[in-house]
């Protein structure tokens, strides 16, 4: 007699598992308590943790979250044993409060293509390696979509900071709204909203900007697919009209978001006139673009970019004025979470070198403190140890609304006379090499983004671009001379002692 025995398998009801990864200030714990008490008011035990990391943008944190269903646990007569940290691919919920940081989940397998549903901003706080370096140092950003929808189950993804900007709240609110809309927990609509509710801080900017997040991902589920938001054309105030007339009439459709977008910058660093100025000086180049280029209008365009840029250089009176600026005080204190009861003290550090104190001054004046003597010894005596600002004290602001107020005479100052006069010769060289080589003359037309910042960078900077038009001579004319004025200046770009780009020079030589 054959005896037959069937084996019966059942699978222990398992936590639901989330990790936030978040930068300081963005409430990623709030949005860690949100998901705990919406748990817990829907019979779920439910439990938060934190792991702290200094990151490269203001330290970023891991929270954790387990839920788990309390009739499983009542079944089983055993209660549940929740775990303290994330383990790599193990987590249901993955939610990344900037595109960064969806990479960095993406990196450490906190993301599997089986389990998880990931969901991140889009857009971007750069980090101090993207910042500081002398070239473009910004990784792409499609680079981190394409990870994320190689490694996620299901991925959603949104400008979600921006959505935060608009309904006055900040950006765990539409995170969470995203969460509802995905269904990866077991919860209805309006159980998270009573969770936002049941915390009773900035209740109706939260349910607003949950809402629109909710929205937001909802559409991107219906589409299939989610994308990087950028805005065509930047928004134009009363002041600019006339001049945003000029550009959207007098030059091509493919140039008119960085030509607007200088315009705006232009006239926001000096005045109206001195962005008319800037139109004024690509007027040539889209002449000469339209008669010799195929009709995309790169050479404009890039022209456009760096010469806006160019002409908004960084002086002591740019910065005094940026940082006495209303937005940038109401910033900080949303940065630093304080209440309206709560007073918020900003003090900066400021290094002022001799030869910054002469960029703002007359153009005689600041050649004359330049040269040794007495004077020029007693400042840089005075300013040898730098200075604490305390920029929200009355002392400290009017201080600086001191040197921002100088703007009008920037015009007269060494710096100003300097710079233009550097930007006047490079603009002289692209017509005559556009005329025998347009690929080249659209390289010399980005040779600018070498010359950035202040003090030291921007020494170096200007010495770098300096030696890279001084081969320009050499290469016009050779077959390749776009690709070698391109690996000229990716040399300059390389490195800070500028090794690579002397010995790129000696091989053009």
């Amino acid at each position: 007699m054959a005896a037959h025995f069937t084996a019966i398998v059942t699978r222990s009801p398992s936590a639901i598992t989330i990790a936030i990864l978040a930068m300081g200030g963005e409430g990623g714990g709030v949005l860690a308590d949100w998901i705990v008490d919406l748990a817990e008011h829907a019979s779920h035990y439910a439990q938060k943790t934190s792991v702290p990391g200094v990151a490269q943008r203001t330290g970023s944190t891991i929270y954790y979250c387990e839920i788990f269903p309390e009739a499983a646990a009542l079944e089983a007569h055993k209660e549940p044993v929740l775990a303290l940290m994330p383990v790599p691919g193990q987590l249901d919920v993955v939610i990344a409060s900037e595109l960064m940081e969806c990479g960095r989940a993406v990196q450490r397998g906190l993301v599997t293509r089986e389990r998880t549903t990931l969901i991140a901003s889009t857009h971007r706080v750069y980090s101090m390696s993207e910042r500081t370096n002398i070239g473009d140092g910004r990784v792409d950003s499609t680079r981190f979509i394409e990870a994320g929808e190689a490694a996620a189950k299901t991925f959603v993804r949104h400008d979600f900071a921006r959505i935060a900007q608009e309904t006055g709240s900040v950006i765990s609110a539409p995170l969470f709204g995203a969460l509802a809309a995905t269904g990866a927990l077991p919860f209805s609509r309006a159980q998270f909203e009573d969770a936002i509710r049941r915390g009773g801080v900035g209740v109706d900017a939260s349910l607003a900007a949950f809402a629109a997040g909710f929205q937001a991902s909802v559409q991107l589920s219906d589409d299939g697919e989610g994308a990087l938001t950028v805005d065509a054309k930047p928004k134009i105030g009363v002041r600019m009209r006339t001049l945003a007339a000029r550009v959207e009439s007098s030059f091509p459709a493919s140039s008119h978001s960085i030509l607007l977008a200088g315009v705006l910058r232009l006239g926001d660093y000096q005045d109206e006139r001195y962005a008319a100025e800037y139109l004024d000086r690509l007027d040539d180049i889209r002449d000469l673009d339209a008669e010799l280029g195929p009709g995309d209008f790169t050479l404009l365009r890039e022209t456009g970019r760096y010469l806006a840029l160019w002409m908004s250089y960084e002086d002591a009176i740019r910065v005094a004025d940026l940082k006495i600026r209303r937005a940038r005080f109401e910033r900080v204190h949303d940065e630093v979470r304080a209440g309206a009861d709560q007073l918020v003290r900003i003090k900066e550090y400021l290094h002022p070198r001799i030869d910054e104190i002469a960029d703002i001054l007359p153009v005689v004046l600041g050649r004359w403190l330049l040269h040794p003597g007495i004077v020029r010894r007693v400042i840089e005596r005075l300013t040898r140890e730098g200075k604490l600002v305390e920029t929200t004290s009355l002392r400290g602001f009017l201080q600086l609304y001191a040197i921002a107020s100088l703007r009008p005479l920037r015009r007269k100052s060494l710096r100003f006379h300097r710079e233009h006069q550097v930007i006047a010769e490079w603009l002289a060289q692209i017509p005559p090499v556009a005329r025998e080589d347009y690929a080249l003359a659209c390289e010399v037309a980005m040779c600018p983004r070498l010359v950035k910042g202040y003090g030291d960078t921007h020494y170096r900077g200007s010495r770098n671009f300096a030696a890279v038009m001084g081969a320009l001579p050499r290469l016009r004319g050779r077959p390749n001379a776009a690709a070698e004025l391109r690996r000229l200046r990716e040399a300059a770009m390389a490195d800070d002692t500028s090794e690579k780009l002397e010995q790129a020079l000696r091989d053009v030589a």
